[in-house]
């Protein structure tokens, strides 16, 4: 018994599997990055797990939305522009739910 690889179809899953990795986590990333600049940033609540470890307290978690509502304040941005840096994080998200969605389909329906 042989075993023979086609490196052709291999490269083609890397690449593919490299591409859409880049897509997904660019695409987050930039929204995140338009919803900080929106005035909405994203603040963590402390969470607890079962072996009784805090990731941050309860003080932590109240310094941080309120360092995230002082720079919401600061923003340099009219009103304009921050609903525009909204709208391009939710776009940004929904190309990454597009691409997620599209995979699961490739494996699902094939």
């Amino acid at each position: 018994m042989t075993v023979v690889i086609h490196w052709e179809a291999f490269f083609q899953v890397l690449g593919a599997a490299l591409v859409g990795t880049l897509v997904v986590v660019g695409f987050y990333a930039l929204g995140l990055r338009m919803l900080v600049r929106a005035g909405r940033v994203p603040v963590v609540t402390p969470a607890e797990f079962t072996d009784a470890i805090t990731v941050i307290s309860e003080k932590e978690a109240k310094r941080a939305a309120k360092a995230a509502a002082k720079a919401a304040r600061k923003s340099p941005l009219s009103d304009g522009q921050k609903t525009l840096a909204q709208i391009a994080a939710y776009a940004c998200f929904a190309v990454c739910a597009a691409a997620v969605l599209g995979g699961i389909v490739l494996i699902v329906v094939k």
